[in-house]
């Protein structure tokens, strides 16, 4: 599936060229729904075609740049990139040059399995054996555990190649988001599907951009809301996921 968004974002590129871009940062570990990577760009996904609908409706064309977990501070530090989004600011080591929108995601961190073991896992019980991860993310709620080496890590390059591995045997047990997981399962058989065993954690996520005077930093945290509020960022994981409830789950979270 090639989004309409995913169109947009040549279209904006041509007709937009006299401007500086606006240049986005896109994790090489994520999969689909956020992101597909082909030859080192992304083509389609939540995130891309959110970030292009941002870039066309600021004025300016949308620049990708596909990088590790490991470079993504420092491209921001140096100026490499303009802005973030699906992240954190528990993740960001120095927030004091960034400006922060509103949240904007809801994430599940789930611990998977298939459907051979237990329902319901609590991961302190579990014997001492390999979990998927991605390389280069963290895992707050699993790293006393991998710290005692009671649970080691399992790196992969991403998200989906995590899943590809747990469902061929190579451990019995991997974390993957709730976006990922329903995104693998759509495309196996129900006798090849993973289940969610235990939730490791829920939060909030959003976007930075550099608080740079080259930036129009105020008009995109603007646009970042309009489109929020608008529904139009929903409409976009919807797309994807098939999942209607991100707005609920999203105000459900916020509530104190």
């Amino acid at each position: 599936m090639r989004s309409a968004m995913g169109a947009l974002l040549l279209l904006s590129t041509g007709c937009l060229a006299e401007e500086g871009p606006l240049r986005f940062a896109i994790t090489d570990g994520w999969s689909m729904p956020m992101v597909q990577i082909e030859r080192g760009r992304p083509t389609q996904g939540i995130i891309p075609d959110i970030m292009t609908s941002l870039a066309t409706q600021i004025g300016k064309p949308a620049q990708f740049h596909v990088l590790s977990r490991a470079r993504l501070d420092g491209a921001m530090q140096h100026g490499e990139i303009d802005m973030r989004c699906y992240v954190s600011p528990d993740w960001v080591k120095d927030n004091s040059d960034y400006l922060w929108s509103i949240p904007l995601f809801f994430q599940r961190d789930l611990l998977v399995a298939t459907a051979s073991a237990p329902t319901t896992v609590t991961p302190i019980t579990l014997s001492p054996q390999p979990i998927g991860t991605v390389l280069g993310y963290s895992y707050p709620t699993l790293q006393p555990l991998f710290d005692t080496g009671q649970l080691r890590r399992d790196d992969a390059r991403s998200q989906e190649q995590v899943l590809a591995k747990l469902l061929a045997g190579r451990y019995r047990y991997g974390i993957s988001n709730q976006w990922a997981l329903d995104w693998f399962n759509q495309r196996h058989t129900a006798d090849r599907q993973l289940y969610e065993v235990a939730v490791l954690q829920e939060q909030l996520l959003s976007c930075y951009v550099r608080n740079d005077p080259n930036i129009p930093a105020q008009r995109i945290l603007r646009t970042l809301l309009n489109m929020k509020t608008s529904g139009e960022i929903d409409a976009i994981i919807q797309l994807y996921t098939g999942r209607s409830e991100a707005s609920r789950a999203e105000s459900e979270a916020a509530s104190p």
